[in-house]
């Protein structure tokens, strides 16, 4: 948690995929996060959450991640953009770079 913490307090943007390796959406939206890495490449951190390995973080009063795939964006500890469900990588490249 402490960890977690610290990367989404920085400065850079963290992008945070809440998943579960049984989900299908979850895996449909992997290689949508790896195309979206790509293209902004340094410009944004992305970390993958996995919610049965992490379940207090997940159950934390400020995520309460309920549904997965969960994106949250983070700037300097501030939650920024919030979606549940597969999210087209056009959709959050315009988010990320909205914040930017």
């Amino acid at each position: 948690m402490e960890k977690f913490q610290e990367i989404i307090n920085g400065n850079d943007p963290v992008l945070v995929d809440f998943f579960a390796t049984w989900c299908g959406p979850c895996q449909m939206l992997a290689p949508i996060l790896t195309e979206v890495k790509k293209e902004l490449g340094d410009s944004i951190k992305i970390i993958k959450v996995d919610v049965d390995k992490n379940e207090a973080l997940m159950a934390a009063p400020q995520f309460q991640v309920k549904g997965v795939p969960t994106l949250m964006l983070f700037q300097k500890g501030k939650m920024l953009w919030r979606q549940s469900g597969v999210v087209p990588k056009e959709d959050i490249i315009r988010t990320i770079k909205s914040f930017q």
